[in-house]
């Protein structure tokens, strides 16, 4: 039993198909169902009950899973334990980030990282908070930008702490002030983020709290593409206002958003509480006390 098949396994139980696993693994479908093959042959069971071209795991296969992650996790850290011997020298930084406000946060400070520490390969991951949340206590990733966790189960370090921008078709009628209430915008469609962003349940929340729930006018996790269907009079988009500040195009208005204090883009860093974290984890930490968020600004 060897870990690449292990690794191979543990995909296909998650993406819930060989031709997905292969996708994520950059590896042929052949290959994801020979080790697969391979690893049952070593265990001497059926990890999986073939449905055409999807997959469903048998009762031995739910509690190989369960070990797997595991043994995957403590094989990380283990080779991140001895990087560390190195110095930073070598060694690999696995970190998810959030999709909103990666081009205005994140790209100068990895620059900077990358100057500091060039042979340290980083492993980017990007999704919602939900996502990389999963992702940090399966072990896939060493730390993860998310809104700040209520899950004791995480440690973090506050990143920033951003307010939450409107933005409107600039013949809205309620364009020409300086800021809108959120219940004012009971009857404007809301076009959303994807259902792993957890900014989408403290939405809901905070209207439910004011009498009314959200009308939806669109999906997507892409900030543009959601300001694009603002200008195209589709609805209104709810961003952090460092995010909102490099969107602004023809047809589209800013403006403050005024809303229950919750309701708000708080980014931490989260890993695995107790999870040993790597020295490259470390200085990733240590380069954003360095270099923390200034308030925004109108």
């Amino acid at each position: 039993m060897e870990f690449k098949q292990l690794r191979t396994f543990v995909e296909v139980a998650h993406q819930g198909g060989f031709t997905q696993a292969a996708h994520l693994l950059h590896i042929s479908q052949s290959a994801v169902s020979k080790q697969v093959a391979q690893l049952e042959q070593n265990l001497g069971t059926p990890l999986f009950d073939r449905l055409g071209s999807q997959v469903r795991l048998t009762a031995a296969g739910n509690v190989v899973l369960q070990r797997a992650e595991g043994m995957l996790r403590l094989h990380k850290e283990l080779l991140s334990e001895l990087d560390d011997l190195s110095q930073l020298t070598r060694g690999e930084l696995r970190v998810g980030l959030p999709l909103l406000g990666s081009n205005a946060l994140f790209a100068s400070l990895f620059a900077e990282y990358r100057r500091r520490y060039p042979n340290i390969q980083v492993q980017l991951l990007e999704g919602g908070s939900m996502h990389i949340e999963q992702a940090v206590m399966s072990g896939e990733l060493e730390l993860g930008g998310s809104l700040t966790p209520k899950n004791p189960l995480f440690g973090y370090q506050p990143f920033c702490d951003e307010p939450l921008d409107a933005l409107l078709p600039a013949d809205h009628p309620l364009a020409q002030g300086g800021s809108v209430r959120l219940e004012q915008l009971a009857d404007t469609p809301f076009l959303l983020y994807q259902r792993s962003f957890m900014l989408n349940e403290r939405l809901l929340q905070a209207c439910q709290q004011l009498g009314f729930t959200p009308k939806e006018g669109g999906r997507s996790g892409q900030s543009d593409f959601l300001v694009a269907l603002v200008a195209a009079g589709q609805g209104v988009v709810l961003l952090p206002s460092v995010v909102a500040r490099e969107l602004i195009r023809p047809g589209v208005v800013r403006l403050k958003l005024v809303a229950p204090d919750y309701l708000r883009w708080d980014i931490a860093f989260i890993w695995r509480d107790g999870a040993y974290l790597s020295r490259a984890a470390q200085a990733w930490l240590e380069l954003l006390r360095e270099r923390p968020v200034t308030a925004s600004v109108p």
